[in-house]
């Protein structure tokens, strides 16, 4: 697994930002697929607003590298992305291991190290604001990703729709289910705002139906507690219509507890992970699997570069594209890779290989 810290290789103005029309510098930066500037916020960076030579040293406070298989990824991706660019001299990665007082302190660390760009994945709604305020301050622009903040002071936001990926799944279940019926829920690491976030989807897809939530537990978006919630919630009742499952590997662990005790696995939300892919395609049980790739973490590093080489950026992007099925999982699975890997994503060939072949 990653460590603590990685380093790779060596503040002007505030990280205001300026409401101008749509500019064609700002539409020329791609920094993923599927992120798009968000409706209604024309708000902007100016030109050339943090432009500086290089070599640049970028930093990222990540919430926790080991949180699960999904945020191992998301780190091999914000690194893939700074090593593919010869003008970042350093790269440090900086791992909060699920403690706010933790990138409370690492936010400070990068600020004292002079880094010319910080890249945030908060843990909590309100774990990376102090930090962020003050980076910004020191005129070091932030870009946020990977989790809502009660700030809005970062340069750059760029975020998955929580609540459209809770409701993508929640809108899955409700047609599924004809509007009725029991179901479970498996939510992922409790209060962060990712899983605040695809809860409240959750519950505006159930609103005016007779869908009910007889069960309901934090699996932390891991395998193994996953596998606790279910197997628990099967055996106090096994009789349940459907499952809201906020990880792919809850999912996937809940389908084994079904197919450890013989049972039908009833329709069940996935998300783009090969291991699921795997088990979807094998069994051909009905789930969907709404996006949302770890390359975020490389999309948060081309959002440095382009800051730091003077171009336009908007203030606020989103992130919230539809749902895959079964025939664009079968695209996307691979059987020479383990169920750890997650797509989409920009990892090369050999990156893949090297963290995830099966040898």
């Amino acid at each position: 697994m990653l460590g603590a810290l990685r380093k790779y290789g060596v503040g002007a103005l505030f990280a205001t930002t300026v409401f101008v029309g749509a500019a064609a510098q700002a539409q020329e930066v791609q920094l993923m697929d599927g992120v798009t500037p968000r409706p209604g916020d024309d708000r902007m960076t100016s030109a050339d607003q943090f432009k500086k030579d290089g070599p640049w040293k970028i930093g990222m406070s990540h919430f926790g590298v080991n949180a699960n298989t999904w945020t191992v990824q998301m780190a091999h991706e914000a690194e893939a992305a700074a090593k593919k660019d010869p003008r970042i001299g350093q790269f440090l990665l900086l791992d909060a291991n699920i403690s706010q007082a933790k990138q409370v302190a690492d936010i400070e660390d990068l600020i004292a190290q002079k880094v010319d760009a910080i890249i945030v994945t908060p843990l909590t709604p309100t774990s990376a604001d102090a930090g962020i305020e003050k980076a910004v301050a020191a005129g070091i622009p932030v870009i946020v990703h990977t989790g809502l903040t009660g700030t809005d002071k970062y340069t750059v936001d760029i975020q998955g729709g929580g609540e459209h990926f809770g409701k993508v799944m929640g809108d899955f279940l409700v047609k599924k289910l004809g509007g009725k019926g029991n179901i479970w829920v498996l939510r992922g690491l409790p209060a962060h705002p990712e899983d605040i976030n695809r809860y409240k989807g959750l519950l505006e897809s159930l609103k005016g139906t007779d869908i009910k939530i007889i069960a309901e537990d934090a699996g932390k978006w891991q395998y193994d507690t996953g596998k606790q919630v279910c197997e628990t919630f099967y055996l106090n009742n096994p009789e349940v219509d459907g499952i809201w499952s906020s990880g792919a590997d809850m999912t996937r662990a809940c389908m084994d507890v079904f197919q450890q005790y013989g049972a039908k696995i009833p329709p069940i939300t996935g998300e783009g992970n090969n291991g699921f892919f795997g088990k979807w395609i094998e069994t051909g049980i009905d789930s969907i699997a709404p996006e949302y790739g770890p390359e975020q973490g490389a999309a948060g590093v081309r959002a440095a570069v382009a800051l730091l080489e003077g171009k336009q950026l908007h203030k606020r992007y989103t992130y919230e594209p539809d749902g895959w099925g079964i025939d664009k999982a079968k695209k996307y699975y691979r059987a020479d890779l383990s169920a750890n890997v997650w797509f989409p994503t920009s990892l090369s060939e050999e990156d893949l290989q090297k963290y995830y072949g099966n040898k």
